[in-house]
């Protein structure tokens, strides 16, 4: 089975992890490539991507992609997930953990950014 899990920082401001929740839900509603989809944060606020890497192992799924939503390669995105996601695939050998690049990375952002800034 195939899982999806959408990777932020985490914030004191409860509606800005409302956002990534909410964006993690309509991923999840938009695709059929995943089986399983949620979020999890890195810091400030709940759940921590170590418990949802867990829910998705005792969800059954075996290969899992882990998509960094930051802008940019600093420390969290560069050192601190890929070193949490070894220990994790460490501790989930039935489980493949793919890190995909982080959203800064996306093909297509400079366009979607003009795409966006023309509406206004």
């Amino acid at each position: 089975m195939k899982g999806l899990l959408l990777v932020a920082h985490g914030s004191r401001k409860e509606d800005s992890n409302d956002e990534i929740r909410e964006l993690s839900d309509l991923v999840k509603h938009q695709t059929q490539e995943f089986e399983w989809a949620d979020c999890a944060f890195l810091e400030l606020t709940d759940p921590k991507v170590e418990e949802k890497v867990k829910q998705a192992s005792q969800a059954g799924v075996t290969h899992l992609t882990v998509y960094p939503h930051f802008l940019a390669a600093g420390y969290h995105v560069a050192t601190d997930l890929p070193e949490m996601l070894i220990n994790l695939s460490d501790s989930h050998p039935d489980m493949s953990i793919h890190l995909i690049p982080h959203l800064g990375q996306v093909s297509g952002l400079a366009q979607l950014i003009v795409d966006h800034t023309e509406n206004f």
